[in-house]
């Protein structure tokens, strides 16, 4: 069953919003991309079991809120799928070496997003 996997927060101070979230829950980030001001982030449950995982960067424009993503085995597949279904899509997105995403949005007109692992992506 696909689930969340990602949920991408974006801020108009990373790090204020680093301090604010690390503070508040205890989230961990890095920064896997020297030469971007973004950052991964990872969460617990309240068991301590690992939660979903997510990144942190800077708002791309004034009504971007945040997206979940969820995981499926294949974005084009779920294109179709999601445009069959009554919802919408933009096209597919690589992030070289890392997967492939698609902004999508359902038939309430809820932005998520899906993402597709792939360490081939260009």
């Amino acid at each position: 069953m696909a689930t969340f996997i990602h949920m991408d927060v974006p801020t108009d101070n990373v790090e204020r919003a680093k301090e604010f979230y690390a503070g508040l829950f205890g989230w961990k980030f890095e920064k896997p991309f020297p030469d971007m001001d973004y950052y991964l982030y990872e969460t617990e449950g309240i068991n301590g079991e690992e939660g979903v995982r997510g990144g942190m960067g800077l708002r791309g424009d004034p009504g971007q809120r945040i997206t979940g993503y969820i995981g499926v085995p294949s974005v084009d597949e779920y294109i179709d799928k999601i445009k069959d279904a009554g919802g919408q899509t933009m096209n597919k997105m690589a992030v070289p070496g890392w997967g492939y995403l698609a902004i999508c949005v359902d038939t309430e007109g809820n932005v998520f997003g899906i993402w597709e692992d792939n360490k081939d992506a260009k």
